[in-house]
């Protein structure tokens, strides 16, 4: 059974926090990636930027549904979750639009275990983390290749 460290990408391309929003999306164009692992200076996975975290700038504002009872406003969704998506739409930072502590897999992980994260927490993206570090990041791609290769899952 092929594991992670056999398909991984070892090069993995990096984002800082603080790095401009535009600047990961034409990272992740320019190397036909979906999504970029963000870690700080010493090297630790804050979060993960991906394509689907900065198409939702483009979306129209989500207006919060509202009921009346008692002539007082109640709203239908947390004010908390409206503040996070409107948060999202004006991210300026990588930090502001990437998904915190991300689902994370290591070197070990088997294929079949993988590919079940994937879909069962619909990912394209997973970072391989050792000790807390990116080692490699493995994409849809990689376990498609697998399938080209005639290689099990």
């Amino acid at each position: 059974m092929r594991k992670a460290k056999d398909i991984m990408t070892k090069d993995v391309i990096t984002v800082e926090p603080e790095t401009e929003v535009t600047h990961a999306a034409k990272l992740l164009l320019e190397h036909h990636v979906n999504g970029l692992p963000v870690v700080d200076k010493e090297g630790h996975l804050k979060g993960i930027i991906c394509q689907s975290d900065l198409v939702v700038q483009q979306r129209k504002i989500p207006l919060p549904s509202f009921f009346i009872m008692l002539d007082s406003f109640v709203p239908l969704a947390s004010p908390k979750n409206i503040e996070k998506e409107l948060q999202k739409m004006s991210a300026l930072t990588v930090k502001e639009a990437m998904t915190p502590n991300p689902v994370t897999i290591g070197p070990e992980t088997d294929l079949e275990d993988i590919a079940t994260l994937m879909v069962k927490h619909t990912i394209h993206t997973l970072p391989v983390v050792e000790q807390g570090k990116i080692v490699g990041i493995i994409g849809k791609e990689d376990i498609l290749r697998t399938l080209i290769s005639g290689e099990k899952i």
